[in-house]
């Protein structure tokens, strides 16, 4: 069962909310994040990306980074966030170009997460874990939501069409063009959704590895240090953790692409070993299907086909992220961990092919992969396995904002 706990949120008053709102801490660099918090005292970045306001090449995970987070967020706490009056869930929709997905904010069980209720598909890079760690400490707080998704539920999409047809607490639409919109649900309709919830089995992390498995080392933190912390009257204290639950079938996935910054060789050279492994032949940016990769070498695309077709009965070697690792990179470029190697980048999928022909044609890259996205189905199939993904297998788009909804542990 997935167990949902309603929670009194710490939230921007509603004038207030389309300035504090911010993207999430992990999808921008230090130069990007000071550039949207120019001109904005509110912007949450100032408080998950505190760094942005201290002299360039600040150690991100220096004391003075978290302690003007702190400085940061206790002044937003006075001028501009109020703490919800009783414990309440709520939904969140996005929309962008057309595409529209309601879920359901609340706080969720971190011992299900122990157990595998909550099912993950990437691993976590202890250094991120221990930046998320220390800053939910010093916070006290879960200022951005892990992105859950479930197996879509009728009556739970029942319950978000009464909810979403009444006035909003929140409606807005950020600088890059995506409509943020939140619904306070009523505490009957609360009631009915947290049995509605119970009755799904599992849910799966989408997005937001880190920041769950940073609750969970914040959890045993406070027990093992015996940290007092102050009851808001709701069920939902630090063993629990902020997230948005969606359904299967509104989630958009796009794909993480890849690019090299040096082949150790010449693009003839190379393009010579790729053909020997893959059918390369004339094609466009962007992959039509499944079994497809497309490379931007010399100025050209080109769309690989594996001359080896990948087994479709592992649940990850059919990736194409898989067959590119194992067919290419690994044994043509010589990158075996692309978590480690500073040779390989990744280029979220929202952020277009454009950034991929950029990086190359301005010689930050020598050759860039647009791979067709993953499915929410392969998500589950590789989840429901207990397997784990390659790192960068998926990018989750439009992207939750930080400072909506804040938990306060």
């Amino acid at each position: 069962m997935a167990t949902v706990y309603p929670f009194r949120a710490l939230r921007p008053r509603p004038d207030d909310a389309p300035r504090i709102a911010a993207v999430p801490y992990d999808v921008v660099t230090t130069e990007e994040a000071r550039a949207q918090a120019d001109d904005n005292p509110l912007s949450f970045l100032r408080v998950s990306r505190p760094e942005l306001e201290l002299p360039p090449g600040t150690d991100p995970y220096s004391d003075a980074v978290y302690e003007r987070g702190v400085l940061n967020f206790e002044r937003l706490k006075k001028t501009a966030l109020v703490v919800e009056d009783q414990p309440s869930v709520y939904f969140y929709r996005l929309r962008s170009d057309g595409h529209e997905q309601t879920g359901l904010a609340a706080c969720y069980s971190l011992d299900e997460y122990d157990r595998g209720i909550i099912k993950k598909h990437e691993r976590t890079r202890r250094d991120k874990e221990d930046d998320r760690t220390r800053h939910m400490l010093a916070l006290g707080a879960q200022t951005g939501p892990v992105f859950l998704v479930y197996r879509a539920s009728e009556v739970i999409d029942e319950n978000a069409a009464r909810v979403t047809a009444e006035k909003p607490l929140f409606d807005f639409n950020a600088p890059d063009g995506v409509r943020h919109t939140v619904w306070i649900v009523g505490r009957e309709l609360a009631e009915k959704l947290v049995v509605a919830f119970g009755r799904i089995p599992i849910l799966y992390i989408a997005d937001g590895h880190h920041r769950a498995a940073s609750a969970a080392r914040a959890r045993d933190d406070i027990r093992h240090r015996r940290i007092t912390r102050t009851s808001l009257g709701d069920q939902a204290d630090y063993t629990t953790f902020l997230a948005v639950a969606f359904p299967h079938d509104q989630v958009k996935i796009l794909p993480y692409n890849r690019i090299v910054r040096d082949l150790g060789r010449t693009v003839d050279d190379f393009l010579k070993t790729v053909r020997e492994r893959f059918e390369v032949t004339a094609g466009s940016s962007t992959p039509a299907t499944r079994g497809e990769i497309a490379m931007y070498l010399g100025g050209r695309w080109h769309m690989l086909r594996p001359r080896v077709r990948a087994n479709d009965g592992d649940p990850i070697a059919a990736l194409d992220v898989s067959v590119l690792q194992h067919h290419l990179l690994e044994p043509a470029l010589k990158i075996v961990d692309i978590r480690t190697d500073k040779r390989v980048d990744f280029v979220g999928g929202g952020r277009g092919t454009g950034e991929l022909e950029r990086l190359v044609d301005s010689g930050n890259a020598a050759v860039a992969f647009s791979l067709h996205p993953v499915s929410i189905d392969d998500l589950m199939t590789v989840s429901d396995a207990g397997a784990i993904m390659p790192p960068k297998s998926t990018w989750f788009e439009p992207k939750l904002r930080d400072g909506l909804l804040i938990h306060l542990i």
